[in-house]
């Protein structure tokens, strides 16, 4: 079987101020890379338009509504101090959704046995009724709770490796007991949430912060030591992640220490895992990642990484 590469011309509409992180050539660089990548083993999807079935599952329509009507029809419009919207900000966003729950489908039915989102906006941030961190809705925590609901999933992990904290993805599956919420971060930053002791209501939650300056190596053993078996123990169906490059020591908005091969690496910890407890059923979806050329190199690996467990 192949990967999935599913990637949208919606995602470069939605276009942020000038000199804002989350701009349209981060996937401009992406793209550009992938493209080279060898398509007998990576299958270029182009994603549907999501549903107002699927965002419901985690967001009230009322708040869809709202995201929707706050577009304008010409130039910005700012809902925080970082989260911005155009004309064509909501068919992006809801292109997004479109793209992780197709690449559910087909990861599931077995036509891919994995998947690369290379969307944006992002949605890591995004709460139940609340945009913020560049994000308007929770795409990871939407596709795990479309996999239980359509497919019949008893129980799903996310892992979020981004240098901010997942506080949207965390908000939206607080009380779901069948979805474990893994996500590690830098402490202090923001948010300003992802300690130790928040643990969801079923204790289906895992935070583990990491001290600034500190390099991948921590993480990677903490995922040999600690979190990989504790996700064992949940014993998922499928693995989604929330694929945040920010941690890279050229990331202009914090200040860890990562390298594109301790990607590589936890990239690999995940697809091992997934091969033995979940059939090698990955979906990753693009959350962080600011400085241009490490992106582009990091997600090159991550999704070589996938091609390998594919195969």
């Amino acid at each position: 079987m192949k990967t999935g590469y599913f990637t949208h011309s919606d995602y470069d509409l939605h276009i942020t101020p000038a000199g804002h992180p989350e701009q349209v050539d981060r996937l401009n660089v992406i793209n550009e890379r992938l493209s080279k990548l060898d398509f007998d083993d990576l299958d270029k999807i182009v994603p549907p338009m999501g549903t107002y079935d699927q965002v419901t599952l985690c967001h009230p329509k009322e708040y869809v509504d709202y995201i929707k009507n706050s577009c304008p029809l010409d130039g910005s419009v700012s809902l925080d101090g970082d989260t911005h919207v155009n004309s064509a900000s909501f068919n992006a966003a809801m292109r997004a959704v479109g793209s992780i729950c197709e690449a559910v489908n087909l990861v599931v039915n077995r036509k891919l046995q994995n998947a690369f989102c290379a969307s944006r906006p992002p949605g890591h941030h995004a709460e139940k009724a609340k945009p913020m961190g560049f994000c308007l809705f929770g795409t990871i925590a939407i596709a795990a709770k479309y996999a239980m609901k359509t497919h019949g999933l008893s129980r799903v992990a996310i892992i979020d490796f981004d240098v901010h904290h997942g506080n949207g993805t965390q908000n939206l599956v607080w009380d779901d007991p069948n979805i474990l919420f893994v996500s590690s971060q830098q402490i202090p930053l923001w948010p300003g949430t992802g300690e130790r002791h928040e643990t969801g209501a079923f204790n289906n939650i895992i935070n583990y912060p990491l001290n600034p300056d500190v390099d991948g190596q921590d993480l990677i053993e903490a995922y040999e030591k600690e979190i990989l078996p504790k996700i064992a123990e949940f014993e998922p169906e499928m693995l989604f992640i929330s694929a945040g490059f920010d941690a890279h020591v050229n990331d202009p908005l914090a200040n860890l220490n990562f390298t594109t091969n301790d990607f590589k690496i936890l990239t690999k910890l995940l697809c091992k895992f997934a091969d033995t407890y979940c059939k090698g059923r990955v979906v990753s979806t693009l959350e962080g990642g600011y400085d241009l050329p490490s992106l582009r190199e990091c997600v090159d690996a991550h999704v070589k990484v996938l091609m390998e467990h594919a195969k």
